[in-house]
């Protein structure tokens, strides 16, 4: 009897783990434009101790842009996005493997090359808003 006075007498559906609106590509983008940014002084500036720190920061954002695009690839992408768009699994594993190569790169060209997959994951993302 009492699971049947606190059972729930509507059975609510989330497309993602909280109503949508806290998922966006451009908290990956930010952090990969920082990647570049970052690159960019790198290649600039021959001090030594200058370019160790420069380091480290670039490698701490292209792990946050990892991050963030790992969260939105499993937790707002869903099955029927990958239906329509069939190229988000791939276009999501080489942003990571484009994510890997700028931590692991002082050239601003590896930047660039993650901020276009970026962008490419930016507007499918806002296409599956407007549905």
């Amino acid at each position: 009897m009492l699971s049947r006075l606190f059972a729930p007498r509507v059975t609510a559906h989330a497309h993602c783990d909280l109503p949508c609106g806290v998922y966006d590509p451009a908290q990956a983008r930010i952090e990969a434009e920082s990647v570049k940014a970052v690159q960019e002084k790198y290649q600039a500036n021959e001090d030594a101790h200058f370019r160790a720190r420069a380091v480290v920061i670039k490698e701490q954002r292209a792990e946050l842009a990892k991050h963030h695009l790992s969260v939105l690839w499993s937790d707002y992408f869903k099955a029927p996005h990958f239906e329509k768009y069939p190229q988000l699994h791939q276009l999501f594993n080489d942003a990571l493997k484009a994510a890997s190569a700028a931590k692991a790169s002082t050239d601003p060209a590896t930047g660039q090359a993650l901020l276009d997959l970026i962008a490419e994951i930016d507007k499918i993302f806002w296409e599956t808003k407007k549905a």
